[in-house]
């Protein structure tokens, strides 16, 4: 059985290589906390937290998936919002 991370890791590996998501992209497109905001929403399964940004059908399938893939998607969004700020310069 795989631990949190691992799964974590694997969906931000996913994230990268099968959307095409890199670091800079993340710093380039996500300056209003757009990673952090779908993270909550996730948590919280509230549509009305993603912010205009995303895509309507792309915030749908992940709010539909189970709770356990949504804590993996969330803390994947987590860790993509780190990357974006210690790569933008940010603390």
């Amino acid at each position: 059985m795989k631990t949190g991370i691992e799964l974590i890791a694997e969906e931000r590996a996913e994230q990268m290589t099968k959307h095409n998501r890199t670091i800079e992209s993340d710093v380039e497109q996500n300056n209003n906390y757009e990673l952090r905001r779908g993270a909550i929403a996730l948590l919280e399964d509230d549509r009305t937290k993603f912010s205009g940004f995303w895509n309507s059908q792309i915030c749908e399938k992940m709010i539909n998936k189970s709770y356990k893939e949504r804590l993996i998607i969330a803390g994947a969004f987590i860790a993509a919002e780190i990357d974006r700020l210690h790569a933008g310069g940010k603390k």
